[in-house]
């Protein structure tokens, strides 16, 4: 087991705001349907969490959206929003700098460690609120795959499980991978005489790219990842998104979450593909662990899906790879995705 780390968020928590209720007792709220609006102050930043769902066990998963400068709501659809949240309450957090969150910080006010933080005084606010008893289980998907293991090594005795979605504990290492994953990839299709002009300008962009890290090149790769994932998908080796009834751009307002993305992504980046890197601390993770990804995840590449399952320290963990899926099987196969987290919630709540 990983030492404790005596936290000291508390005095941190200065304002619990509920979206028509303020400071209400436990005891008036309607647990089975929690449809509420809850923001924690910390560290000169305020920031939403949107909690909706089946509250009657008091368990609680909370979503740690991708990005840096994602938004929470942008999960709450398909079988999230209509399976997942029958069984627990989900918690759509807007990170710090991203989303509605709001904040007076400088670039030193703004890194994964403060970030981390930030998650654990979610969980003091929602205690607060809800009652202690409440329990917790943490979901990661992308770069929330890298807050999530940054969080649980602070601090993992609130939890009790997490659930790694095609999560990128390793950003140091993604450079790399992009490259030989590209290679591979593009030679199986290529083999397979399929959409072959595209994948060749694939090839030639990764032999044109510096061996090693390069601010710029990480940035073509990336993109690159997201049209290799297009171009899968229209030719049907990865499922069509499902079809969703989400209206989450109506919750935010636009200029807002542009400006947080475009700041906190550039902050972020700076150090995030140089130097962090958590797979040697996985093992000091040993809660029930659930690792979901996408068999042609190009964003962040399924070598480290075995990479996150083999080094997690939990005695009790599953992975599961989406056959049909690339970076978000939540919305390519959303039926098996309900079905693996809501399996693992029930066993270890």
């Amino acid at each position: 087991m990983m030492r404790k780390i005596i936290n000291n968020y508390s005095k941190k928590i200065v304002l619990i705001i509920a979206l028509f209720t303020v400071f209400s007792c436990s005891k008036d709220i309607n647990f089975s349907d929690l449809n509420d609006t809850i923001f924690v102050r910390h560290r000169n930043a305020d920031m939403p969490a949107y909690i909706h769902g089946n509250g009657s066990e008091k368990i609680f998963l909370i979503i740690l959206h991708g990005g840096p400068g994602g938004i929470g709501l942008a999960y709450r659809s398909n079988t999230i929003k209509s399976g997942i949240e029958k069984e627990c309450a989900v918690v759509y957090f807007d990170q710090r700098g991203s989303g509605m969150a709001q904040g007076s910080y400088s670039e030193s006010g703004i890194n994964i460690d403060i970030m981390a933080e930030d998650i654990l005084a979610l969980v003091k606010v929602i205690k607060y609120k809800y009652g202690n008893d409440s329990r917790f289980f943490l979901m990661g998907h992308s770069w929330g795959g890298t807050l999530g293991p940054a969080t649980l090594l602070k601090d993992q005795s609130d939890f009790l499980g997490w659930i790694d979605v095609d999560g990128a504990h390793n950003p140091k290492g993604i450079y790399a991978e992009y490259i030989a994953n590209f290679n591979t990839v593009a030679a199986e299709q290529i083999e397979a005489e399929n959409d072959i002009n595209y994948w060749e300008s694939v090839i030639d962009l990764v032999n044109n790219v510096a061996p090693q890290y390069n601010r710029d090149d990480i940035s073509k790769l990336n993109n690159e990842a997201f049209e290799a994932e297009n171009v899968l998908q229209d030719r049907g080796i990865i499922n069509a998104d499902a079809d969703s009834d989400d209206n989450t751009i109506f919750k935010y307002t636009p200029l807002t979450i542009i400006w947080n993305a475009n700041n906190t992504q550039s902050i972020l980046d700076t150090d995030l593909f140089q130097n962090i890197d958590y797979k040697d601390r996985l093992s000091e993770i040993t809660i029930p662990s659930l690792v979901l990804w996408g068999r042609y995840d190009m964003v962040v590449p399924i070598q480290f899906a075995q990479d996150s399952f083999d080094n997690l320290g939990s005695s009790e963990k599953e992975l599961v790879i989406f056959e049909n899926s690339g970076h978000s099987p939540m919305s390519t196969e959303p039926a098996l995705f309900a079905e693996k987290v809501i399996a693992f919630i029930n066993e270890n709540k």
